[in-house]
This record gives structure tokens, sequence and C-alpha cells, in this order.
């Protein structure tokens, strides 16, 4: 693997259980936002599984040579090149969606961050949009795994602003966007992948 190309072990051990639930959640949709593609593994992966779906990538400065990198070995049709995107920036550099998706951020964001993601996500995405978030979650505002809290507990020494965030929470947040919950998909690794549609 060579300097420029990041690579996730975690992003390679996830992604089929992931695309099941997308194959499902997007098989409507034509123009997907990715949030927050880090590597950019997760991306080359489902537009290519995914061929109808134009798939833009999108994360902050510092992450983008890696996105790149990933993108331009696999010289797929429906990968543009990715945008400079930080949620708490306006306005947006995407103007409208018909799809969302986000993997592993919302536990690394401050909760003020998460707000203005879902504020922006309500300006971008179209009248029936699709968002599709994975990640771990907190139920009834209790953790799902010993090992989840042991994250939780990892993530707030490094900052003290991270944190597994709780479903209901997020649920209330996309409600005030006009999304309501559709799917809540239990994948391997104490993880979830949950989709909410608009309208």
């Amino acid at each position: 693997m060579d300097n420029l190309k990041p690579f996730s072990a975690a992003c390679e051990r996830n992604r089929e259980p992931i695309l099941e639930v997308l194959r499902e959640a997007f098989a409507d949709r034509r123009d997907v936002l990715e949030i927050g593609s880090g590597t950019g593994q997760h991306a080359v992966h489902f537009a290519a599984q995914m061929p109808w779906l134009r798939w833009q990538t999108s994360d902050r400065e510092e992450n983008l040579p890696g996105v790149r990198a990933w993108l331009a070995e696999a010289d797929l049709p429906n990968t543009p090149a990715p945008l400079c995107l930080d949620v708490t920036q306006t306005p947006w550099p995407v103007q409208r969606c018909d799809a969302i998706f986000s993997a592993n951020t919302l536990h690394i964001m401050s909760w003020s961050d998460v707000e203005a993601l879902f504020d922006g996500m309500g300006r971008v995405l179209g009248d029936d949009g699709v968002l599709a978030i994975y990640g771990p979650f907190n139920i009834a505002g209790r953790f799902t795994s010993d090992s989840n809290a042991a994250f939780d507990r990892a993530l707030r020494a490094a900052a003290p602003h991270r944190g597994i965030r709780d479903a209901a929470e997020v649920d209330a947040l996309a409600a005030r966007q006009g999304l309501r919950l559709i799917a809540d998909h239990a994948l391997p690794a104490n993880n979830r992948c949950r989709v909410w549609r608009r309208g």
C-alpha cells in the first residue's frame, strides 16, 4: 500500500454488511453525498457495486489526498472528485442530493457539530431524500455492549467532546429536518446502520 493511500481494516470488514443495507435503501436513488469519506475505501467499493449511483465523496481538507488516491486507482465513472466539506461551514459545496451516507462520524464530532451536520443535511437533501448513517449508537441511554462502553471511554479520554451518541437524540435531530426513521439494522461489531427518509 503506497503512502498516499490510507487503509482501514475496519472498512474492509464492515463494507459488505453496510452494502447489503444500502443496496435496498439507495435502490431508487441517483445522487449520493458521502460525508466524512475518511480513507475513501467505502466510496470505491459502494460506487463499484452500485453503478446507478453518482457517489460524491467529501471530507475535511486534510483527508482529501487519501480519498483522491483511492478514487484515482479505482478510476470509476461514477465517482467525481471529492469535495472539501466542513459541516460547520456554510454554505456547503453541494446544492442538492437525493441521498446521504456517513460512517463512523457522529462519535468523533462534538454534539454541536452533529447538530450542524443535521442542519446542513436538511438544507441539501431533497424532498424525498434518504439518509443512512453507520456506526455505534446507544439505545435508551445505555451502551449496547461492554466493548462499546470501553470504546466510549477511550473516545472521551482522547477528546472529551467525543462519544457514542444516543439513537433517540439523533432521531430528534433528524425529525427537525423532516426525516423519519424507516430502518434500523444491527450489524457486526455492535454497530448499526440506521436509515431515515424525508416526506
